[in-house]
């Protein structure tokens, strides 16, 4: 395989599945599947919406396995992402991402230490005796 990583190539698509399309690729004797994630940069249900067999398509190479004789496709890589949004390398690389500090199982933990900390000034050591003496009334 003669294809590089970032090469931007033209096709024409053979064959669409469920998950992606394949496409041949021009000069080459081999295919490459463009992932349905990668077809474009909005959500894609049903690739039939956005590509038909022997359509015509200009593709960036993401991805080569020499190993498998497989190369992987995208449309998307060659789009202007949509108004407002920064692409994923781009965020990932800016942001890396923080621990679950935040999420639902550090809002449990907050919630379990709230009702665990010392009496209040009504005497209360749990959640569980305030209720049982407000049903006690």
């Amino acid at each position: 395989m003669s294809v590089e990583v970032g090469a931007v190539l033209n096709g024409k698509v053979t064959g669409i599945q469920s998950f992606g399309a394949f496409v041949a690729l021009e000069g080459q004797e081999t295919q490459g599947l463009i992932h349905i994630s990668e077809v474009s940069n909005t959500y894609v249900k049903d690739i039939n919406d956005f590509l038909t067999v022997g359509q015509e398509v200009q593709v960036k190479v993401i991805k080569v396995d020499a190993e498998k004789n497989k190369i992987s496709l995208s449309i998307r890589a060659l789009m202007p992402d949509p108004e407002g949004n920064k692409n994923r390398k781009e965020r990932s690389e800016k942001a890396p991402r923080e621990s679950n500090k935040r999420g639902a199982l550090g809002a449990r933990k907050r919630a379990s230490q709230q009702f665990k900390s010392e009496p209040d000034q009504e005497g209360y050591s749990t959640l569980g005796d305030a209720l049982k003496a407000a049903m006690n009334k």
